[in-house]
């Protein structure tokens, strides 16, 4: 069924929460989906929403409208092995050229972090089903907020994402610092951070405080604490507040997107930097995604460990946090870790 509506050109969404066995399913048919050009527009907006990390004419805010609704069970289907996945040990000269603009910006203190992503591309296979990729995605990533969506503005993406931007409903809402990132070792949860990574996650949730005080909101925090992603472990606090009214999400939103986890600090002119300087357009990668009902359940997540399918090629994203003491080869390989988490379901 999804494969037959990605070749209709319909619009429509699927996704499984985290630690959840059911699928949720959004389609629309009757009218064309919304798109907006600024976060602020989607206050008291309801649908199933696809932002970009940098909203333009031809990446546009996309609001997917609930003609149909509904949720169904996993099927049951193998999960994917990975076998086939590897890892190219040398970064690429693009990457290293590009890492050495963004460090000299950090060593010049012109900035206190900076995110540099890249995109992979790979050729696409006759018998590569969306829907079963997506299928072996839920399965293999039971702790990640797993998707697939298409609409004609959009295209097709999928992908699995540990990133929660904004949660909840009526006046109860969260929202999470992730960032820190290393192998789990042994397929457990590593039980030391180094500076570097202590450091991104401080401020990112510095960030994220001063956001909500901004609101006059004082929210709970819990961690940093380590959590597995996939073959992955970061570093997490979580902030629980109370959010009086839901006329200002559209503001909130604004404020929080991007968070330092995919863009840098200060905000604004990092933004600047990054597309000025990472030589591709993300696009909705690194952008926000999923489902937005201020008075029933909001859950929106960063787009992250994703991919664009493509009719004849696959293009897979990936980024790492840069602060001015970053080593060239383990940005690279942290890049390739987060790689494997689309390549390893693709096989």
């Amino acid at each position: 069924m999804i494969d037959a509506l990605i070749r209709q050109n319909r619009a429509f969404a699927v996704y499984r929460l985290p630690d959840e066995n059911r699928l949720h399913f959004i389609g629309q048919q009757a009218d064309p989906v919304h798109v907006f050009s600024t976060v602020e527009s989607l206050s008291k907006q309801s649908g199933f929403v696809i932002a970009p990390f940098r909203v333009s004419d031809t990446c546009p805010i996309v609001l997917i409208e609930a003609d149909e609704d509904s949720v169904f069970e996993l099927p049951d289907v193998i999960a994917a092995s990975g076998k086939n996945a590897n890892i190219k040990e040398e970064p690429s000269s693009d990457y290293r050229s590009r890492f050495d603009v963004f460090t000299q910006a950090l060593t010049n203190k012109s900035f206190e972090k900076l995110v540099l992503s890249r995109r992979l591309t790979i050729p696409r296979k006759d018998e590569f089903s969306p829907e079963n990729v997506f299928y072996r995605a839920c399965k293999r990533y039971i702790r990640s907020y797993v998707y697939l969506f298409h609409t004609p503005q959009t295209g097709t993406w999928l992908g699995s994402t540990p990133e929660v931007l904004l949660s909840g409903k009526e006046n109860q809402w969260q929202t999470v610092a992730l960032a820190g990132t290393q192998p789990l070792r042994n397929g457990q949860l590593p039980s030391a951070w180094n500076e570097k990574n202590r450091r991104e996650q401080q401020l990112v949730s510095d960030y994220i405080r001063n956001c909500l005080l901004s609101f006059d909101v004082c929210p709970e925090e819990k961690g940093p604490y380590t959590i597995q992603a996939g073959e992955l472990a970061h570093l997490k606090t979580d902030f629980r507040f109370s959010l009086p009214g839901n006329q200002t999400l559209g503001e909130l939103l604004n404020v929080l997107h991007p968070t330092p986890a995919v863009c840098g600090l200060p905000k604004e002119k990092a933004f600047r930097f990054i597309t000025d300087n990472e030589g591709y357009d993300r696009r909705y990668y690194s952008g926000f995604i999923g489902r937005l009902h201020p008075k029933e359940q909001t859950d929106l997540y960063v787009n992250l460990r994703c991919m664009q399918i493509k009719a004849d090629r696959l293009a897979l994203y990936a980024g790492g946090g840069l602060v001015a003491s970053s080593d060239l080869a383990e940005e690279w390989m942290e890049t390739e870790d987060k790689l494997l988490t689309m390549l390893r379901i693709i096989e």
